[in-house]
């Protein structure tokens, strides 16, 4: 495989995901960690990627910009973010994760609208107070350098004190057999935590991010109520997702 075939690759795969670990890149490709090492950083310099300890972060895990090139599939998740956005009804507690798609969601809600949020996505929250009618509750605890949310106990605990109408998920990996999946071990007992505490839960996800598996379960599709993609909900990729009783948007 050439190194610009290479590269390509580990950019999807970044981009896709939001977050890559370089033994992962390394087994998926075929070659060595050092190998990856060295594509990361070429990519790094190029400034296509965001270059961590054992592996790699999407730009879109920056603080929020409206320039569409910043955000990978910028098109794909403001329609996500529209659909979200019309589930939101005035006295809700919504629980919110992080995440580009989540941003947007915050961005474009209606000025009028009036519902409390609870987030773990310090970004989220920032971009949550521009909306001068929606109150903003900020769970903190120690901020995950990769995620780029609260995690932790105190996080878990605070969790367990709330009942929200609706949890709002991103998603790293979403398959109609392995459910939910992620990558940190961190951010699933987090998101975990989030699933028990929530009356519905939403999770959205673009549609490359379909039929992705990561190493850790969080859920199975059992535990969540309603999926939102850009596809229309009539789209055969989605029939998995809906014979296993999803709602889809």
């Amino acid at each position: 495989m050439l190194k610009e075939e290479r590269q390509s690759l580990i950019l999807r795969e970044v981009n896709i995901h939001n977050k890559v670990l370089l033994s992962d890149l390394s087994l998926k490709l075929d070659v060595s960690e050092d190998t990856v090492r060295r594509d990361l950083q070429e990519l790094s310099e190029a400034g296509k990627i965001i270059k961590v300890r054992g592996g790699a972060l999407s730009k879109s895990y920056q603080m929020y910009s409206y320039r569409e090139n910043d955000i990978y599939a910028y098109q794909e998740k403001t329609v996500i973010a529209g659909k979200v956005v019309s589930l939101l009804r005035d006295g809700m507690l919504v629980l919110i994760s992080g995440g580009s798609t989540n941003l947007e969601i915050a961005r474009i809600l209606p000025p009028d609208l009036r519902v409390t949020f609870l987030t773990i996505s310090l970004s989220t929250a920032m971009q949550l107070l521009d909306h001068p009618n929606s109150d903003v509750i900020f769970i903190g605890g120690q901020l995950s350098k990769t995620a780029r949310i609260s995690v932790g106990g105190e996080v878990v605990h605070a969790l367990q004190q709330v009942r929200p109408d609706l949890c709002i998920m991103g998603t790293n990996g979403l398959d109609a057999v392995a459910g939910i999946t992620d990558s940190d071990w961190e951010v699933v007992t987090v998101k975990k935590a989030m699933i028990r505490a929530s009356q519905k839960v939403l999770v959205h996800a673009i549609a490359e991010k379909l039929n992705s598996v990561q190493k850790i379960k969080v859920c199975g599709l059992d535990e969540l109520d309603i999926l939102v993609t850009e596809l229309s909900p009539e789209n055969d990729v989605l029939v998995p997702y809906r014979q296993a009783g999803l709602e889809l948007i």
